[in-house]
């Protein structure tokens, strides 16, 4: 039987779980969904094109874009660096701002081309890696550390507005900038590449099942891990 929601048992989840908190929520939520093998794609190429595509709308949308990619054998850095954005913007319509993207996609492709064998050869470091993306034209933080952490395996988190969602409603920090919930994550979890990669596939589950904009509260995995005076 499921606990009120206004029932804590904090001393409990301390004793049946010796970690942090945040490895409790992961717990939980990977108890309840299932390891998410994620990102979806065929290569890294195909992810980090997901991860531009996948802005402002759904993943759905975005796969529908990808296939439409590959259908016409347009999927490569290659073909997409030397392609006309008109040719490509009407080819990924069915991901949204489509004349937008294929600008983008270009720009992530010219990237890609000048540094994509340097990360994986291990040069530099994260950071300066970082730097580079967040100097293409119209990737922000979210999708930059998509691309690195799923693309290229580098220990970083990925926050987005599931993640800022649940630290809201569960009160777990009070800044919810993106950099402080990003150090937040990083400093309360294991350097663990894989646990980076699941618990933000297990919190975009959660944020889509059940942390709607709308509350579903009554089936969620963390119900009774809510503060009492939880502002829904």
């Amino acid at each position: 039987m499921q606990p009120h929601l206004g029932c804590l048992l904090p001393v409990q989840v301390q004793q049946r779980h010796p970690v942090t908190e945040l490895s409790v929520y992961y717990e939980r939520l990977r108890a309840h969904f299932g390891h998410q093998n994620w990102w979806p794609g065929d290569s890294p190429w195909e992810i980090a094109v997901g991860a531009i595509l996948v802005q402002n709308t759904n993943w759905e949308n975005a796969s529908r874009a990808i296939q439409a990619l590959k259908e016409k054998e347009w999927l490569s850095p290659e073909y997409i660096v030397q392609a006309d954005a008109e040719s490509l913007a009407p080819v990924i319509r069915t991901s949204g701002y489509f004349n937008q993207k294929a600008k983008k996609l270009k720009a992530l492709a010219a990237w890609w081309q000048a540094y994509a064998m340097r990360i994986r050869a291990g040069e530099q470091d994260l950071r300066f890696w970082r730097q580079s993306l967040l100097a293409v034209k119209g990737i922000g933080p979210e999708t930059s550390d998509s691309i690195l952490l799923y693309a290229f395996d580098q220990l970083i988190f990925v926050v987005d507005a599931y993640t800022r969602r649940l630290l809201e409603r569960h009160q777990l920090t009070t800044d919810t900038s993106y950099e402080a919930m990003q150090a937040f994550f990083e400093r309360k979890l294991p350097a663990d590449l894989d646990l980076y990669q699941d618990f933000h596939a297990q919190i975009v589950m959660t944020g889509k099942h059940f942390c709607r904009p709308k509350p579903q509260c009554e089936a969620c995995p963390l119900r009774d891990l809510l503060p009492r005076k939880s502002s829904l």
